[in-house]
């Protein structure tokens, strides 16, 4: 899938939720009577896909209109036939776009509410600090064939080997078919969390996205309420933070982000009982907002219980239970993707 054809904006400094002047919108739109939304897509794995297999993004999406009262219904077209079905119908819009000036003249955009970003992975040892693609020349790496990894992927350097998924993508690493792959960094988080030892003992995880392209829902601007729905759709995203959704739909068990909008990161479990100590590491909702480094003397902030505490010793005690119905990700039995490790 091209959800785009240019970088979305940069620079995000906090995610802006619900306001008066939304709840306004949403007043003067009551009226409306969009119920269902006929969202265009291809199939672009792990962000979207038929139901049953890995759409991180078109779970959120459909999650966040199902709480403002809207069904949506996804059909699924080839790469080509995307740009002219979203811009000229009998689309409503699609639940992962990228933005470009043609596309925002036709349609109405949702904070991001997701990032796209593409991790070069080796063999344990191997080396993985390539700043840009073309600093990879005459290496092999895998892609998965039909994914979007920009217009150049095929001249930026490295030799190109097209992969039949993320899975493949790995089996052709692990048997020296490659040199590298491009994962998602959703993918390796759920690698990490549910592969531990493998990912610990077998790869090699670049520190840096090679390529980062920000996700939003888009709606056409003919729609009678798009504005109310684009607004309504916006104030949906904190609470789906604080509530867990989020988590529990990527498959991670920390997020990091400016959940309150002042400019700061927070670390957000997916259980009010987070455990004894705090996290390792947090999967990264946004790239612009980065949280405080290890050498930083900023403290890091936890919300727990819908409050913030600015460190974890000043988290209540409460907090630091084991929540016996939190999923372990040492014993998960979650199969969005079926790695197997030769």
């Amino acid at each position: 899938m091209k959800p785009g054809s240019r970088t979305g904006r940069r620079g995000l400094t906090a995610m802006v939720f619900f306001t008066a002047a939304a709840a306004a919108s949403w007043l003067t739109a009551a009226g409306q009577t969009t119920t269902r939304l006929r969202l265009v897509s291809t199939v672009w794995p792990p962000f979207t896909n038929n139901s049953g297999q890995p759409r991180f993004a078109l779970d959120l999406v459909e999650e966040g209109t199902r709480r403002i009262g809207l069904q949506t219904t996804t059909t699924f077209v080839e790469a080509a036939k995307f740009t002219p079905a979203l811009l000229t119908g009998p689309f409503d819009g699609s639940g992962a776009a990228w933005k470009d000036p043609e596309r925002e003249r036709a349609l109405l955009f949702s904070q991001p509410y997701l990032e796209n970003r593409l991790i070069l992975v080796a063999r344990r040892g191997g080396d993985v600090s390539a700043k840009a693609l073309a600093e990879l020349k005459g290496k092999r790496i895998a892609i998965v064939e039909g994914y979007s990894y920009g217009d150049n992927i095929d001249t930026a350097g490295p030799t190109v080997v097209r992969s039949r998924s993320e899975e493949h993508s790995l089996e052709l690493l692990l048997t020296n078919a490659v040199d590298y792959t491009l994962m998602d960094e959703l993918v390796v988080e759920y690698i990490v969390d549910h592969h531990a030892e493998e990912a610990r003992t077998r790869l090699q995880f670049g520190a840096r996205a090679l390529v980062t392209r920000q996700l939003f829902f888009a709606v056409r601007r003919t729609l009678p309420d798009a504005q109310s729905i684009i607004d309504r759709f916006n104030g949906q995203l904190r609470a789906m933070i604080t509530d867990h959704t989020y988590h529990k739909l990527l498959h991670v068990a920390w997020i990091s982000v400016d959940v309150d909008g002042d400019g700061q990161i927070e670390y957000v479990p997916d259980s009010d009982k987070a455990g004894p100590k705090p996290p390792e590491r947090a999967y990264l909702l946004f790239s612009s907002q980065q949280p405080p480094t290890e050498s930083s003397s900023a403290p890091k902030r936890f919300m727990m219980g819908g409050n913030i505490y600015t460190n974890w010793a000043n988290v209540p005690e409460q907090f630091k239970g084991y929540d016996s119905n939190r999923p372990d990700p040492a014993r998960s039995t979650a199969s969005i993707f079926t790695f197997t490790w030769r």
